[in-house]
C-alpha cells in the first residue's frame, strides 16, 4: 500500500525486502506480500484520483545458508495496479481501494532439480484504505487479503500460487521535517495472517513487514534516497508438513525516480541488497515502478 505519486533518483544507506517464488516470492518464507517493492514515501498515499501503478519487480539469489546445494533462484513479477481514492471523509481521512494482478516467471535451479514457470499469481484485493494528510506528514492505514488464483502443485517447488488465503493489516506514516517538504522519513508497517493450505495440512506462521525510506528533493520532479526492508516470520508454521524455523531477511539499498513533466508519468527504480537472512534465499532486488494519473 503506498501511493504518493512523487518519485525519485537515489543514492544510498540505511535498512530493505522479500521476493517472489512459491507464489510470489522465496520458498521458505510464507509472506504473500513481496516486501521491497515499496520505498521513499511509503506510507504517503496521493490525493484523490484514479491511478495506475505498474510494478516491475526482479528477484535473483545464489545463496540459501543452510537450503540445498547448487542454489540459484530468478523471479520476475509484472504487477499492475489499479488505485482509487476518493472525497469520501471516513474518520476525517479519505476513504480508497485498489487490486494488484500480479504475473508471476520463475526459474528455481539446485542440485538435481531444475524447472521454471509463467503464470497469474495470487490477486490481492485492498478493499480499505484511509489516509489523513496533517501538516508536514501523511498517515495511512489499510485492510487487504491475498486470494489463492494463481496455479499450485504440492509437488511443483515453482507453482505461482500459494494456495491460501491471507489477510493483511498495513499502518505507516511519512514525516516531513523541514518546512518546505524536500525531506523525507518514512516507515510502512505490514501484519500477514495465513489461513491453511489444504492440500499439504499446512498453515503458514504469521509475518510482520516493515518497509522504510529517506529521501531528499533536489528538484520539482527529481528524489534521490535510500530505502529498506525487515521481514520477519513471527509464528511457527501448524501441520503435518510444518517447519520448526522463523525465516527473515534484512535488505538496504538506492532509490532514484523521476516525474516526466510532459506525460505526467512518475518513474522508480530501486535496487536492494540482502544484508542478511535466516532460513530462506538471499540476493538481490531490482524494482521498477510506473504511476500515471488518469
Amino acid at each position: 500500500m503506498k501511493i504518493r505519486l512523487l518519485l525519485f533518483i537515489a543514492v544510498a544507506v540505511l535498512l530493505a525486502l522479500p521476493g517472489y517464488v512459491c507464489a510470489q516470492g522465496q520458498p521458505p518464507l510464507s509472506a504473500h506480500y513481496p516486501a521491497g517493492v515499496e520505498g521513499v514515501k511509503a506510507a504517503s498515499l496521493p490525493p484523490p484520483g484514479l491511478y495506475l501503478r505498474d510494478y516491475n519487480y526482479l528477484y535473483f539469489a545464489d545463496r540459501f545458508h543452510g537450503g540445498p546445494p547448487n542454489f540459484d533462484l530468478t523471479a520476475y513479477v509484472q504487477a499492475p495496479r489499479l488505485v482509487w481514492i476518493t472525497d469520501l471523509q471516513l474518520l476525517g481521512g479519505n476513504y480508497g481501494a485498489d487490486v494488484l494482478v500480479p504475473f508471476a516467471y520463475q526459474r528455481l535451479k539446485f542440485q538435481g532439480f531444475k524447472d521454471s514457470s509463467f503464470d497469474l499469481a495470487d490477486i490481492f484485493f485492498e478493499p480499505i484504505t484511509l489516509s489523513w494528510h496533517p501538516p508536514q506528514f501523511d498517515l495511512a492505514v489499510g485492510y487487504g487479503f491475498w486470494a489463492p488464483t494463481g496455479p499450485y502443485s504440492a509437488t511443483d517447488p515453482v507453482s505461482a500460487g500459494k494456495n491460501f488465503w491471507t489477510h493483511m493489516l498495513t499502518a505507516g506514516a511519512t514525516w516531513y521535517p523541514d518546512a518546505d517538504k524536500t525531506w523525507s522519513l518514512s516507515v510502512l508497517n505490514r501484519y500477514e495472517f495465513n489461513q491453511e493450505n489444504d492440500d499439504v495440512d499446512l498453515t503458514p506462521g504469521q509475518v510482520y513487514t516493515l518497509e522504510w525510506g529517506v529521501s531528499k528533493g533536489l528538484s520539482k520532479n527529481i528524489e534521490v534516497g535510500a530505502a529498506g526492508y525487515y521481514q520477519q516470520q513471527t509464528t511457527h508454521e501448524t501441520g503435518t508438513q510444518a517447519s520448526d524455523h522463523l525465516a527473515n531477511v534484512v535488505a538496504v539499498g538506492p532509490e532514484i525516480g523521476l516525474v516526466c513533466p510532459y506525460t505526467g508519468v512518475m518513474t522508480a527504480l530501486r535496487w536492494l541488497y540482502e544484508i542478511d537472512a535466516n532460513h530462506r534465499p538471499q540476493g538481490n532486488t531490482v524494482d521498477i515502478t510506473l504511476t500515471k494519473r488518469f
